[in-house]
């Protein structure tokens, strides 16, 4: 323990302020666009609102950039910067969204649902919200996918170790932690263009041109929310739903991945593992969902060749739209597709949940074990020449992440049985939410009691950031100790 003490370090506030400085220009450039859009539709409350919280992020950005500038972040100062960048972020939008009735608590999970792109949301008639009050949401979810990250990296913070801290925070496994403002540029680029795909896609499909807007925004960074209170059920016919299906999936998979097609064609890109994976998993899903909708839940079957589709995909994706209200299903089609959630998509997507690739790890980590029960003591075994990206320092980060998650999940659960709610359903709310997917069992209303609606902001921020962030936050060694000097 001495040791441990000795080398640990708590986290310069001057430098966090610095950073966090940096990324908060990304928020002032996303509030700006949302007071912008208000002022143009006419919505003066949600406008004066929003440029209020303007005023006050640029200035807190201000601020924070009068601090020196750091060559180096330590791992807990990338994760604190993360973590306020999204808490605070989320914070100066509770009061313009409040523009649209909501009570503070409502506009709050709002808020934070939609920079989380997550998607769970209290408003139930959102064809009578104004169109500013809808486009801030999905705006925030396609802002809050990539954005805010790829701006303050791409266009503030120089290149080098600190840059690659913080990307690598935010961007894990993304093949752009390399610190280079190409890289960046990049993936904001290929972020950009399918969004631009899908509004063009929508559009042909002939969908109105401010519901294809909310859509392609929602769906490419897989948030879920929609200007229709049906979601994509409402929307439009098989086409329009297959589209924002496959927009969504899109979005779920690594952004390195459309790079890598563009130099190597496209075999390369389904050669992915992990891509594959995905859609194995949403295969089987599938399936599962076909049988219960049909066995068990009584639906017809040419309804369920339809629907378990359209599900398992915003399930896997982490998007959140409704096919079919999810509070309706019966229990074994809500398990499928919590264990769906859970998993959720690519490592460097939009993409929720505990990502394929730990999942994966997983799967090959009890084959090992398996394997290993058939061999003699003195017999080595290792994994195979595919995991050799995997070293035990990475494999361990890995299983703690899992670790983290589901005892958050646990104990969010408990909190939702001690209120007396479904344990499936409250099972069901908790994935979602840490998941960052927006299905709801239908528990997430208005009527739901602050504490539980303060829960899922938690369980929300938690995912987006994967936890650890939020933990460190919370950690007191964080801010407690000695601290390296600041150069």
């Amino acid at each position: 323990m001495a040791g441990f003490e000795s080398l640990a370090y708590a986290v310069r506030v001057p430098v966090v302020a610095r950073y966090f400085g940096e990324l908060l220009l990304g928020i002032v450039v996303m509030i700006a666009v949302t007071a912008g859009c208000a002022l143009v539709a006419g919505d003066t409350d949600f406008a004066e609102r929003a440029g209020l919280m303007l005023l006050l992020a640029t200035a807190g950005a201000l601020f924070c950039r009068r601090f020196p500038t750091q060559p180096d972040l330590q791992v807990n100062e990338s994760l604190v910067v993360i973590a306020l960048t999204f808490l605070v972020g989320s914070s100066l939008m509770v009061w313009p969204l409040m523009a649209g009735g909501l009570t503070f608590w409502d506009a709050t999970l709002e808020s934070v649902s939609a920079l989380t792109t997550t998607g769970l949301s209290t408003v139930e008639d959102i064809e009578h919200q104004t169109p500013a009050f809808v486009f801030a949401r999905a705006w925030m979810q396609w802002y809050g996918g990539l954005v805010i990250v790829v701006l303050a990296l791409g266009l503030v913070v120089e290149p080098g170790p600190a840059a690659k801290r913080l990307f690598g925070a935010e961007m894990e496994g993304a093949g752009l932690i390399g610190g280079t403002r190409a890289r960046v540029r990049r993936a904001l680029v290929v972020y950009s263009a399918l969004l631009v795909f899908g509004i063009a896609l929508l559009l042909a499909l002939g969908v109105g041109p401010f519901d294809a807007l909310v859509h392609g925004l929602a769906a490419v960074s897989t948030g879920g929310f929609s200007s229709r209170d049906a979601s994509i059920a409402g929307l439009g016919g098989p086409a329009v739903q297959i589209a924002v299906t496959v927009l969504c999936f899109c979005g779920a998979i690594s952004l390195s991945l459309y790079s890598t097609e563009w130099r190597h064609g496209w075999k390369q890109l389904f050669a992915d593992t992990e891509l594959r994976a995905i859609l194995l998993s949403v295969c089987l899903v599938t399936v599962i969902l076909y049988l219960s909708l049909v066995l068990v839940d009584g639906r017809p079957w040419s309804d369920s060749i339809r629907v378990a589709p359209l599900l398992a995909f915003s399930a896997q994706t982490t998007s959140g739209f409704e096919a079919v209200r999810v509070a309706d299903l019966g229990a074994a089609s809500k398990a499928t597709l919590i264990l769906s959630m859970f998993i959720g998509g690519d490592m460097g997507s939009t993409a929720g949940g505990i990502k394929i690739v730990r999942f994966l790890l997983i799967l090959r980590l009890v084959q090992l074990l398996l394997r290993r029960t058939c061999l003699p003591r003195h017999a080595v075994l290792e994994l195979d020449g595919s995991d050799d990206r995997f070293h035990v320092r990475e494999i361990m980060a890995m299983l703690a992440v899992i670790f983290l998650f589901i005892a958050a999940i646990v104990a969010s659960w408990l909190i939702f049985l001690f209120y007396g709610f479904s344990p499936l359903d409250s099972l069901f709310e908790v994935v979602s939410a840490l998941g960052t997917v927006g299905l709801s069992a239908g528990l997430t209303s208005s009527a739901l009691p602050p504490l539980l609606k303060a829960v899922l902001c938690v369980d929300m921020l938690m995912g987006r950031v994967e936890v650890v962030a939020i933990v460190v936050l919370l950690y007191p060694r964080t801010w407690l100790g000695r601290r390296a000097e600041v150069v």
